[in-house]
């Protein structure tokens, strides 16, 4: 693991460009407190903070590869995990080791060497090859090219900054708002993106808040020349359309899920490190944890949660670790811890995130960091199977496409006079628009009215169709709940749950592996037809069948809950609300948004009159994120990291 840096321009050897480059890595020093460093040639600088987890003595950053005539020709920089690092370093050896005089292709044992290598080799097609999560560069010392590759999912993070300066790319954006001067930007604020955030609940790829940063997007590489723009190319496309299953019966079916993902577990637990598992009540941490005891006995699952009824799986999570025959530990979140973090939290984002379940996995990763350095976590199951309650959707509301299109829009306008609240309301507007109007993720925040009532520059022309059009243009001949699924997999997932899961656990020095998110597991989910997905009782009907006799019972079928966070009840009471006035109050965002309008809601949401939480904490959110990061007013407190190796 390692935060990585790079800057790629005219004159690299300079000792003034070299030493803002180690300066930026600070901001990121708690993605590799074991080792930091930088590394230049004439046009390319390498900084990196390195979290050793595999290989710790000897795999380190940058790693220097090459063919035996030029053992240096290569340099990378690597932030994630290979997991079939030793599969592809034995066909590496087998085809190509005779090349080298002593037979030694490889001199660590670490997973880097593959991935250089395999891109020697097999040229920008070694991404293909990869079964992990990953962002890395490759800097080509004979050729001046920088290859720069994320891996399928976006699990792991790249953003990238080109201007008259050169072209700088970073796991965390706030280490490149330190080189924008020298790239030649400004800090300005992206208007659009704004939009999408108050809309979407996170900001979508590759856009951030600030105009002159983007991100690689996941599943793609990118090729950059001094002096040239990045030249992105996409090498991953999900294809979820019903396909014919080879060995004929259900029961096969489901021995095949079980397996893939038995083997992605049993790879993910490669490491030279403690590995631990996270576990809510629900059946996707379980089944991970289930699985990783088989590997590690010894396994220390973790859990987190509230005291206030309704709103905690500590419960269910302690049974099921009783159940499977895990050590497990607990982290209750308490209101002032959680109103305490909040400016520590935003600063570890980068972009805002609206998801209030990012504070309490900040808090089990913390806890879960005394005790180890990577822990497995369930991601990834909902949009691969078919999880969410919303797939259920298309089900309702059948019976809406067999009247005229007429008839469809009138039920619409019929909703738009029935009083808000009323029941059916919602059934009847939703009935009346098509999947693709209707849909567009998990995150639901603001109407365009409410939108246009706190946003001071509106634009109805930005929509979420911009993010989403493109994604259904692809899908056009999927059934709907294959459609959303691959929708969700480029928007929710990578957005919002990947972000939170990825920028709290690296906030505490922590990795976090996502088994489900495997290209192996995928394979086994892509084709499952309509039916092995939603069902009118359940959801992950496939998985919830290949998990028999590997989750315990009282988890098998339980419906989803999460890690649901007690917002609503916190913003009415003591707990929230006065934290909530005093942020309006003092942030300096007035140019973007009407503060008095904000005011009203909360006060609207105090009175019981309308639920506004998590529209309020959408914005609270970006006014916390725009008081660190623009206002320079919020100066959160960031402790330097202080763990041990060898956990």
């Amino acid at each position: 693991m390692c935060g990585l840096l790079g800057f790629l321009t005219a004159d690299a050897a300079t000792s003034d460009v070299v030493d803002q480059v180690y300066d930026a890595l600070h901001c990121m020093r708690h993605r590799g407190p074991d080792e930091r460093g930088t590394w230049h040639d004439d046009h390319m600088i390498f900084g990196f903070n390195r979290l050793s987890i595999i290989d710790i003595e000897h795999s380190h950053q940058p790693l220097r590869w090459g063919p035996a005539d030029n053992p240096q020709r290569y340099a990378l920089t690597f932030n994630g995990e290979i997991y079939n690092y030793l599969e592809l370093r034995e066909e590496l050896a087998a085809d190509h080791g005779a090349e080298f005089p002593d037979g030694t292709m490889f001199a660590t044992e670490g997973d880097s060497e593959a991935i250089v290598a395999a891109y020697h080799y097999w040229g920008a097609d070694a991404v293909k090859r990869l079964r992990g999560m990953f962002a890395f560069a490759i800097w080509d010392t004979e050729t001046e090219e920088l290859f720069l590759a994320r891996d399928p999912f976006g699990i792991k993070p790249l953003f990238l900054a080109t201007g008259p300066g050169g072209t700088a790319f970073a796991s965390e954006k706030k280490s490149l708002l330190d080189l924008l001067p020298a790239l030649g930007l400004s800090d300005a604020l992206d208007p659009r993106a704004l939009e999408h955030y108050t809309v979407l609940q996170y900001v979508p790829e590759p856009e951030t808040l600030h105009a002159g940063i983007r991100r690689l997007e996941s599943g793609t590489y990118a090729t950059v020349r001094e002096g040239g723009e990045p030249k992105s190319t996409r090498y991953f496309r999900p294809d979820f359309r019903v396909r014919s299953f080879a060995a004929g019966s259900e029961a096969a079916r489901y021995r095949e899920i079980a397996a893939a993902l038995e083997d992605s577990v049993a790879k993910h637990m490669r490491a030279d490190v403690t590995v631990g598992s996270f576990l809510s009540g629900g059946i996707d941490s379980t089944a991970i944890a289930a699985l990783a005891m088989r590997h590690n006995p010894k396994l220390i699952t973790f859990t987190t949660g509230f005291e206030r009824e309704g709103y905690s799986e500590v419960d269910v999570a302690a049974e099921s670790a009783e159940a499977i025959g895990a050590r497990h530990i607990v982290k209750v979140v308490s209101p002032a811890e959680f109103a305490a973090a909040i400016p520590e939290i935003v600063w570890y984002l980068d972009d805002p995130v609206a998801d209030p379940a990012l504070v309490p996995l900040y808090f089990v990763a913390k806890e879960a960091r005394k005790h180890v350095k990577v822990v497995l976590s369930g991601e990834g199951a909902d949009e691969l199977f078919g999880g969410y309650t919303i797939y259920r959707e298309p089900l309702s509301l059948k019976p809406f496409e067999y009247l005229p299109k007429g008839l469809r829009r009138l039920a619409g306008r019929l909703s738009e006079r029935i009083p808000d609240g009323t029941r059916g309301k919602s059934l009847l507007h939703r009935g009346s628009l098509g999947l693709e109007e209707r849909y567009y993720g998990n995150a639901r925040s603001f109407s365009d009215a409410q939108l246009r009532s706190v946003l001071r520059e509106f634009r109805p022309e930005w929509t979420h169709q911009d993010v989403t059009a493109p994604l259904y243009a692809q899908s056009a001949a999927w059934d709907p709940v294959a459609r959303m699924q691959h929708l969700d997999l480029f928007t929710w997932l990578r957005g919002d749950i990947l972000v939170k899961a990825d920028k709290m656990t690296m906030a505490n020095s922590l990795e976090l592996r996502v088994p489900f998110l495997d290209s192996e597991v995928l394979k086994v989910a892509e084709g499952l037809p309509y039916d092995q997905k939603i069902t009118k009782e359940t959801t992950k009907y496939a998985l919830r069948q290949a998990l028999e006799g590997i989750v315990p019972s009282h988890v098998l079928h339980r419906a989803k809950l999460g890690f649901p966070v007690p917002l609503r009840h916190w913003l009415r009471g003591t707990e929230l609300f006065d934290w909530a006035q005093a942020q309006i109050a003092d942030s300096q965002t007035d140019h973007l948004l009407d503060k008095a309008a904000i005011k009203t809601m909360l006060d609207d949401h105090r009175a019981g009159r309308s639920d506004h939480s998590r529209r309020l904490w959408t914005l609270l959110v970006f006014m916390v994120w725009h008081g660190i990061f623009v206002e320079d007013r919020i100066k959160p407190e960031i402790q330097e990291p202080a763990y041990p190796v060898s956990l």
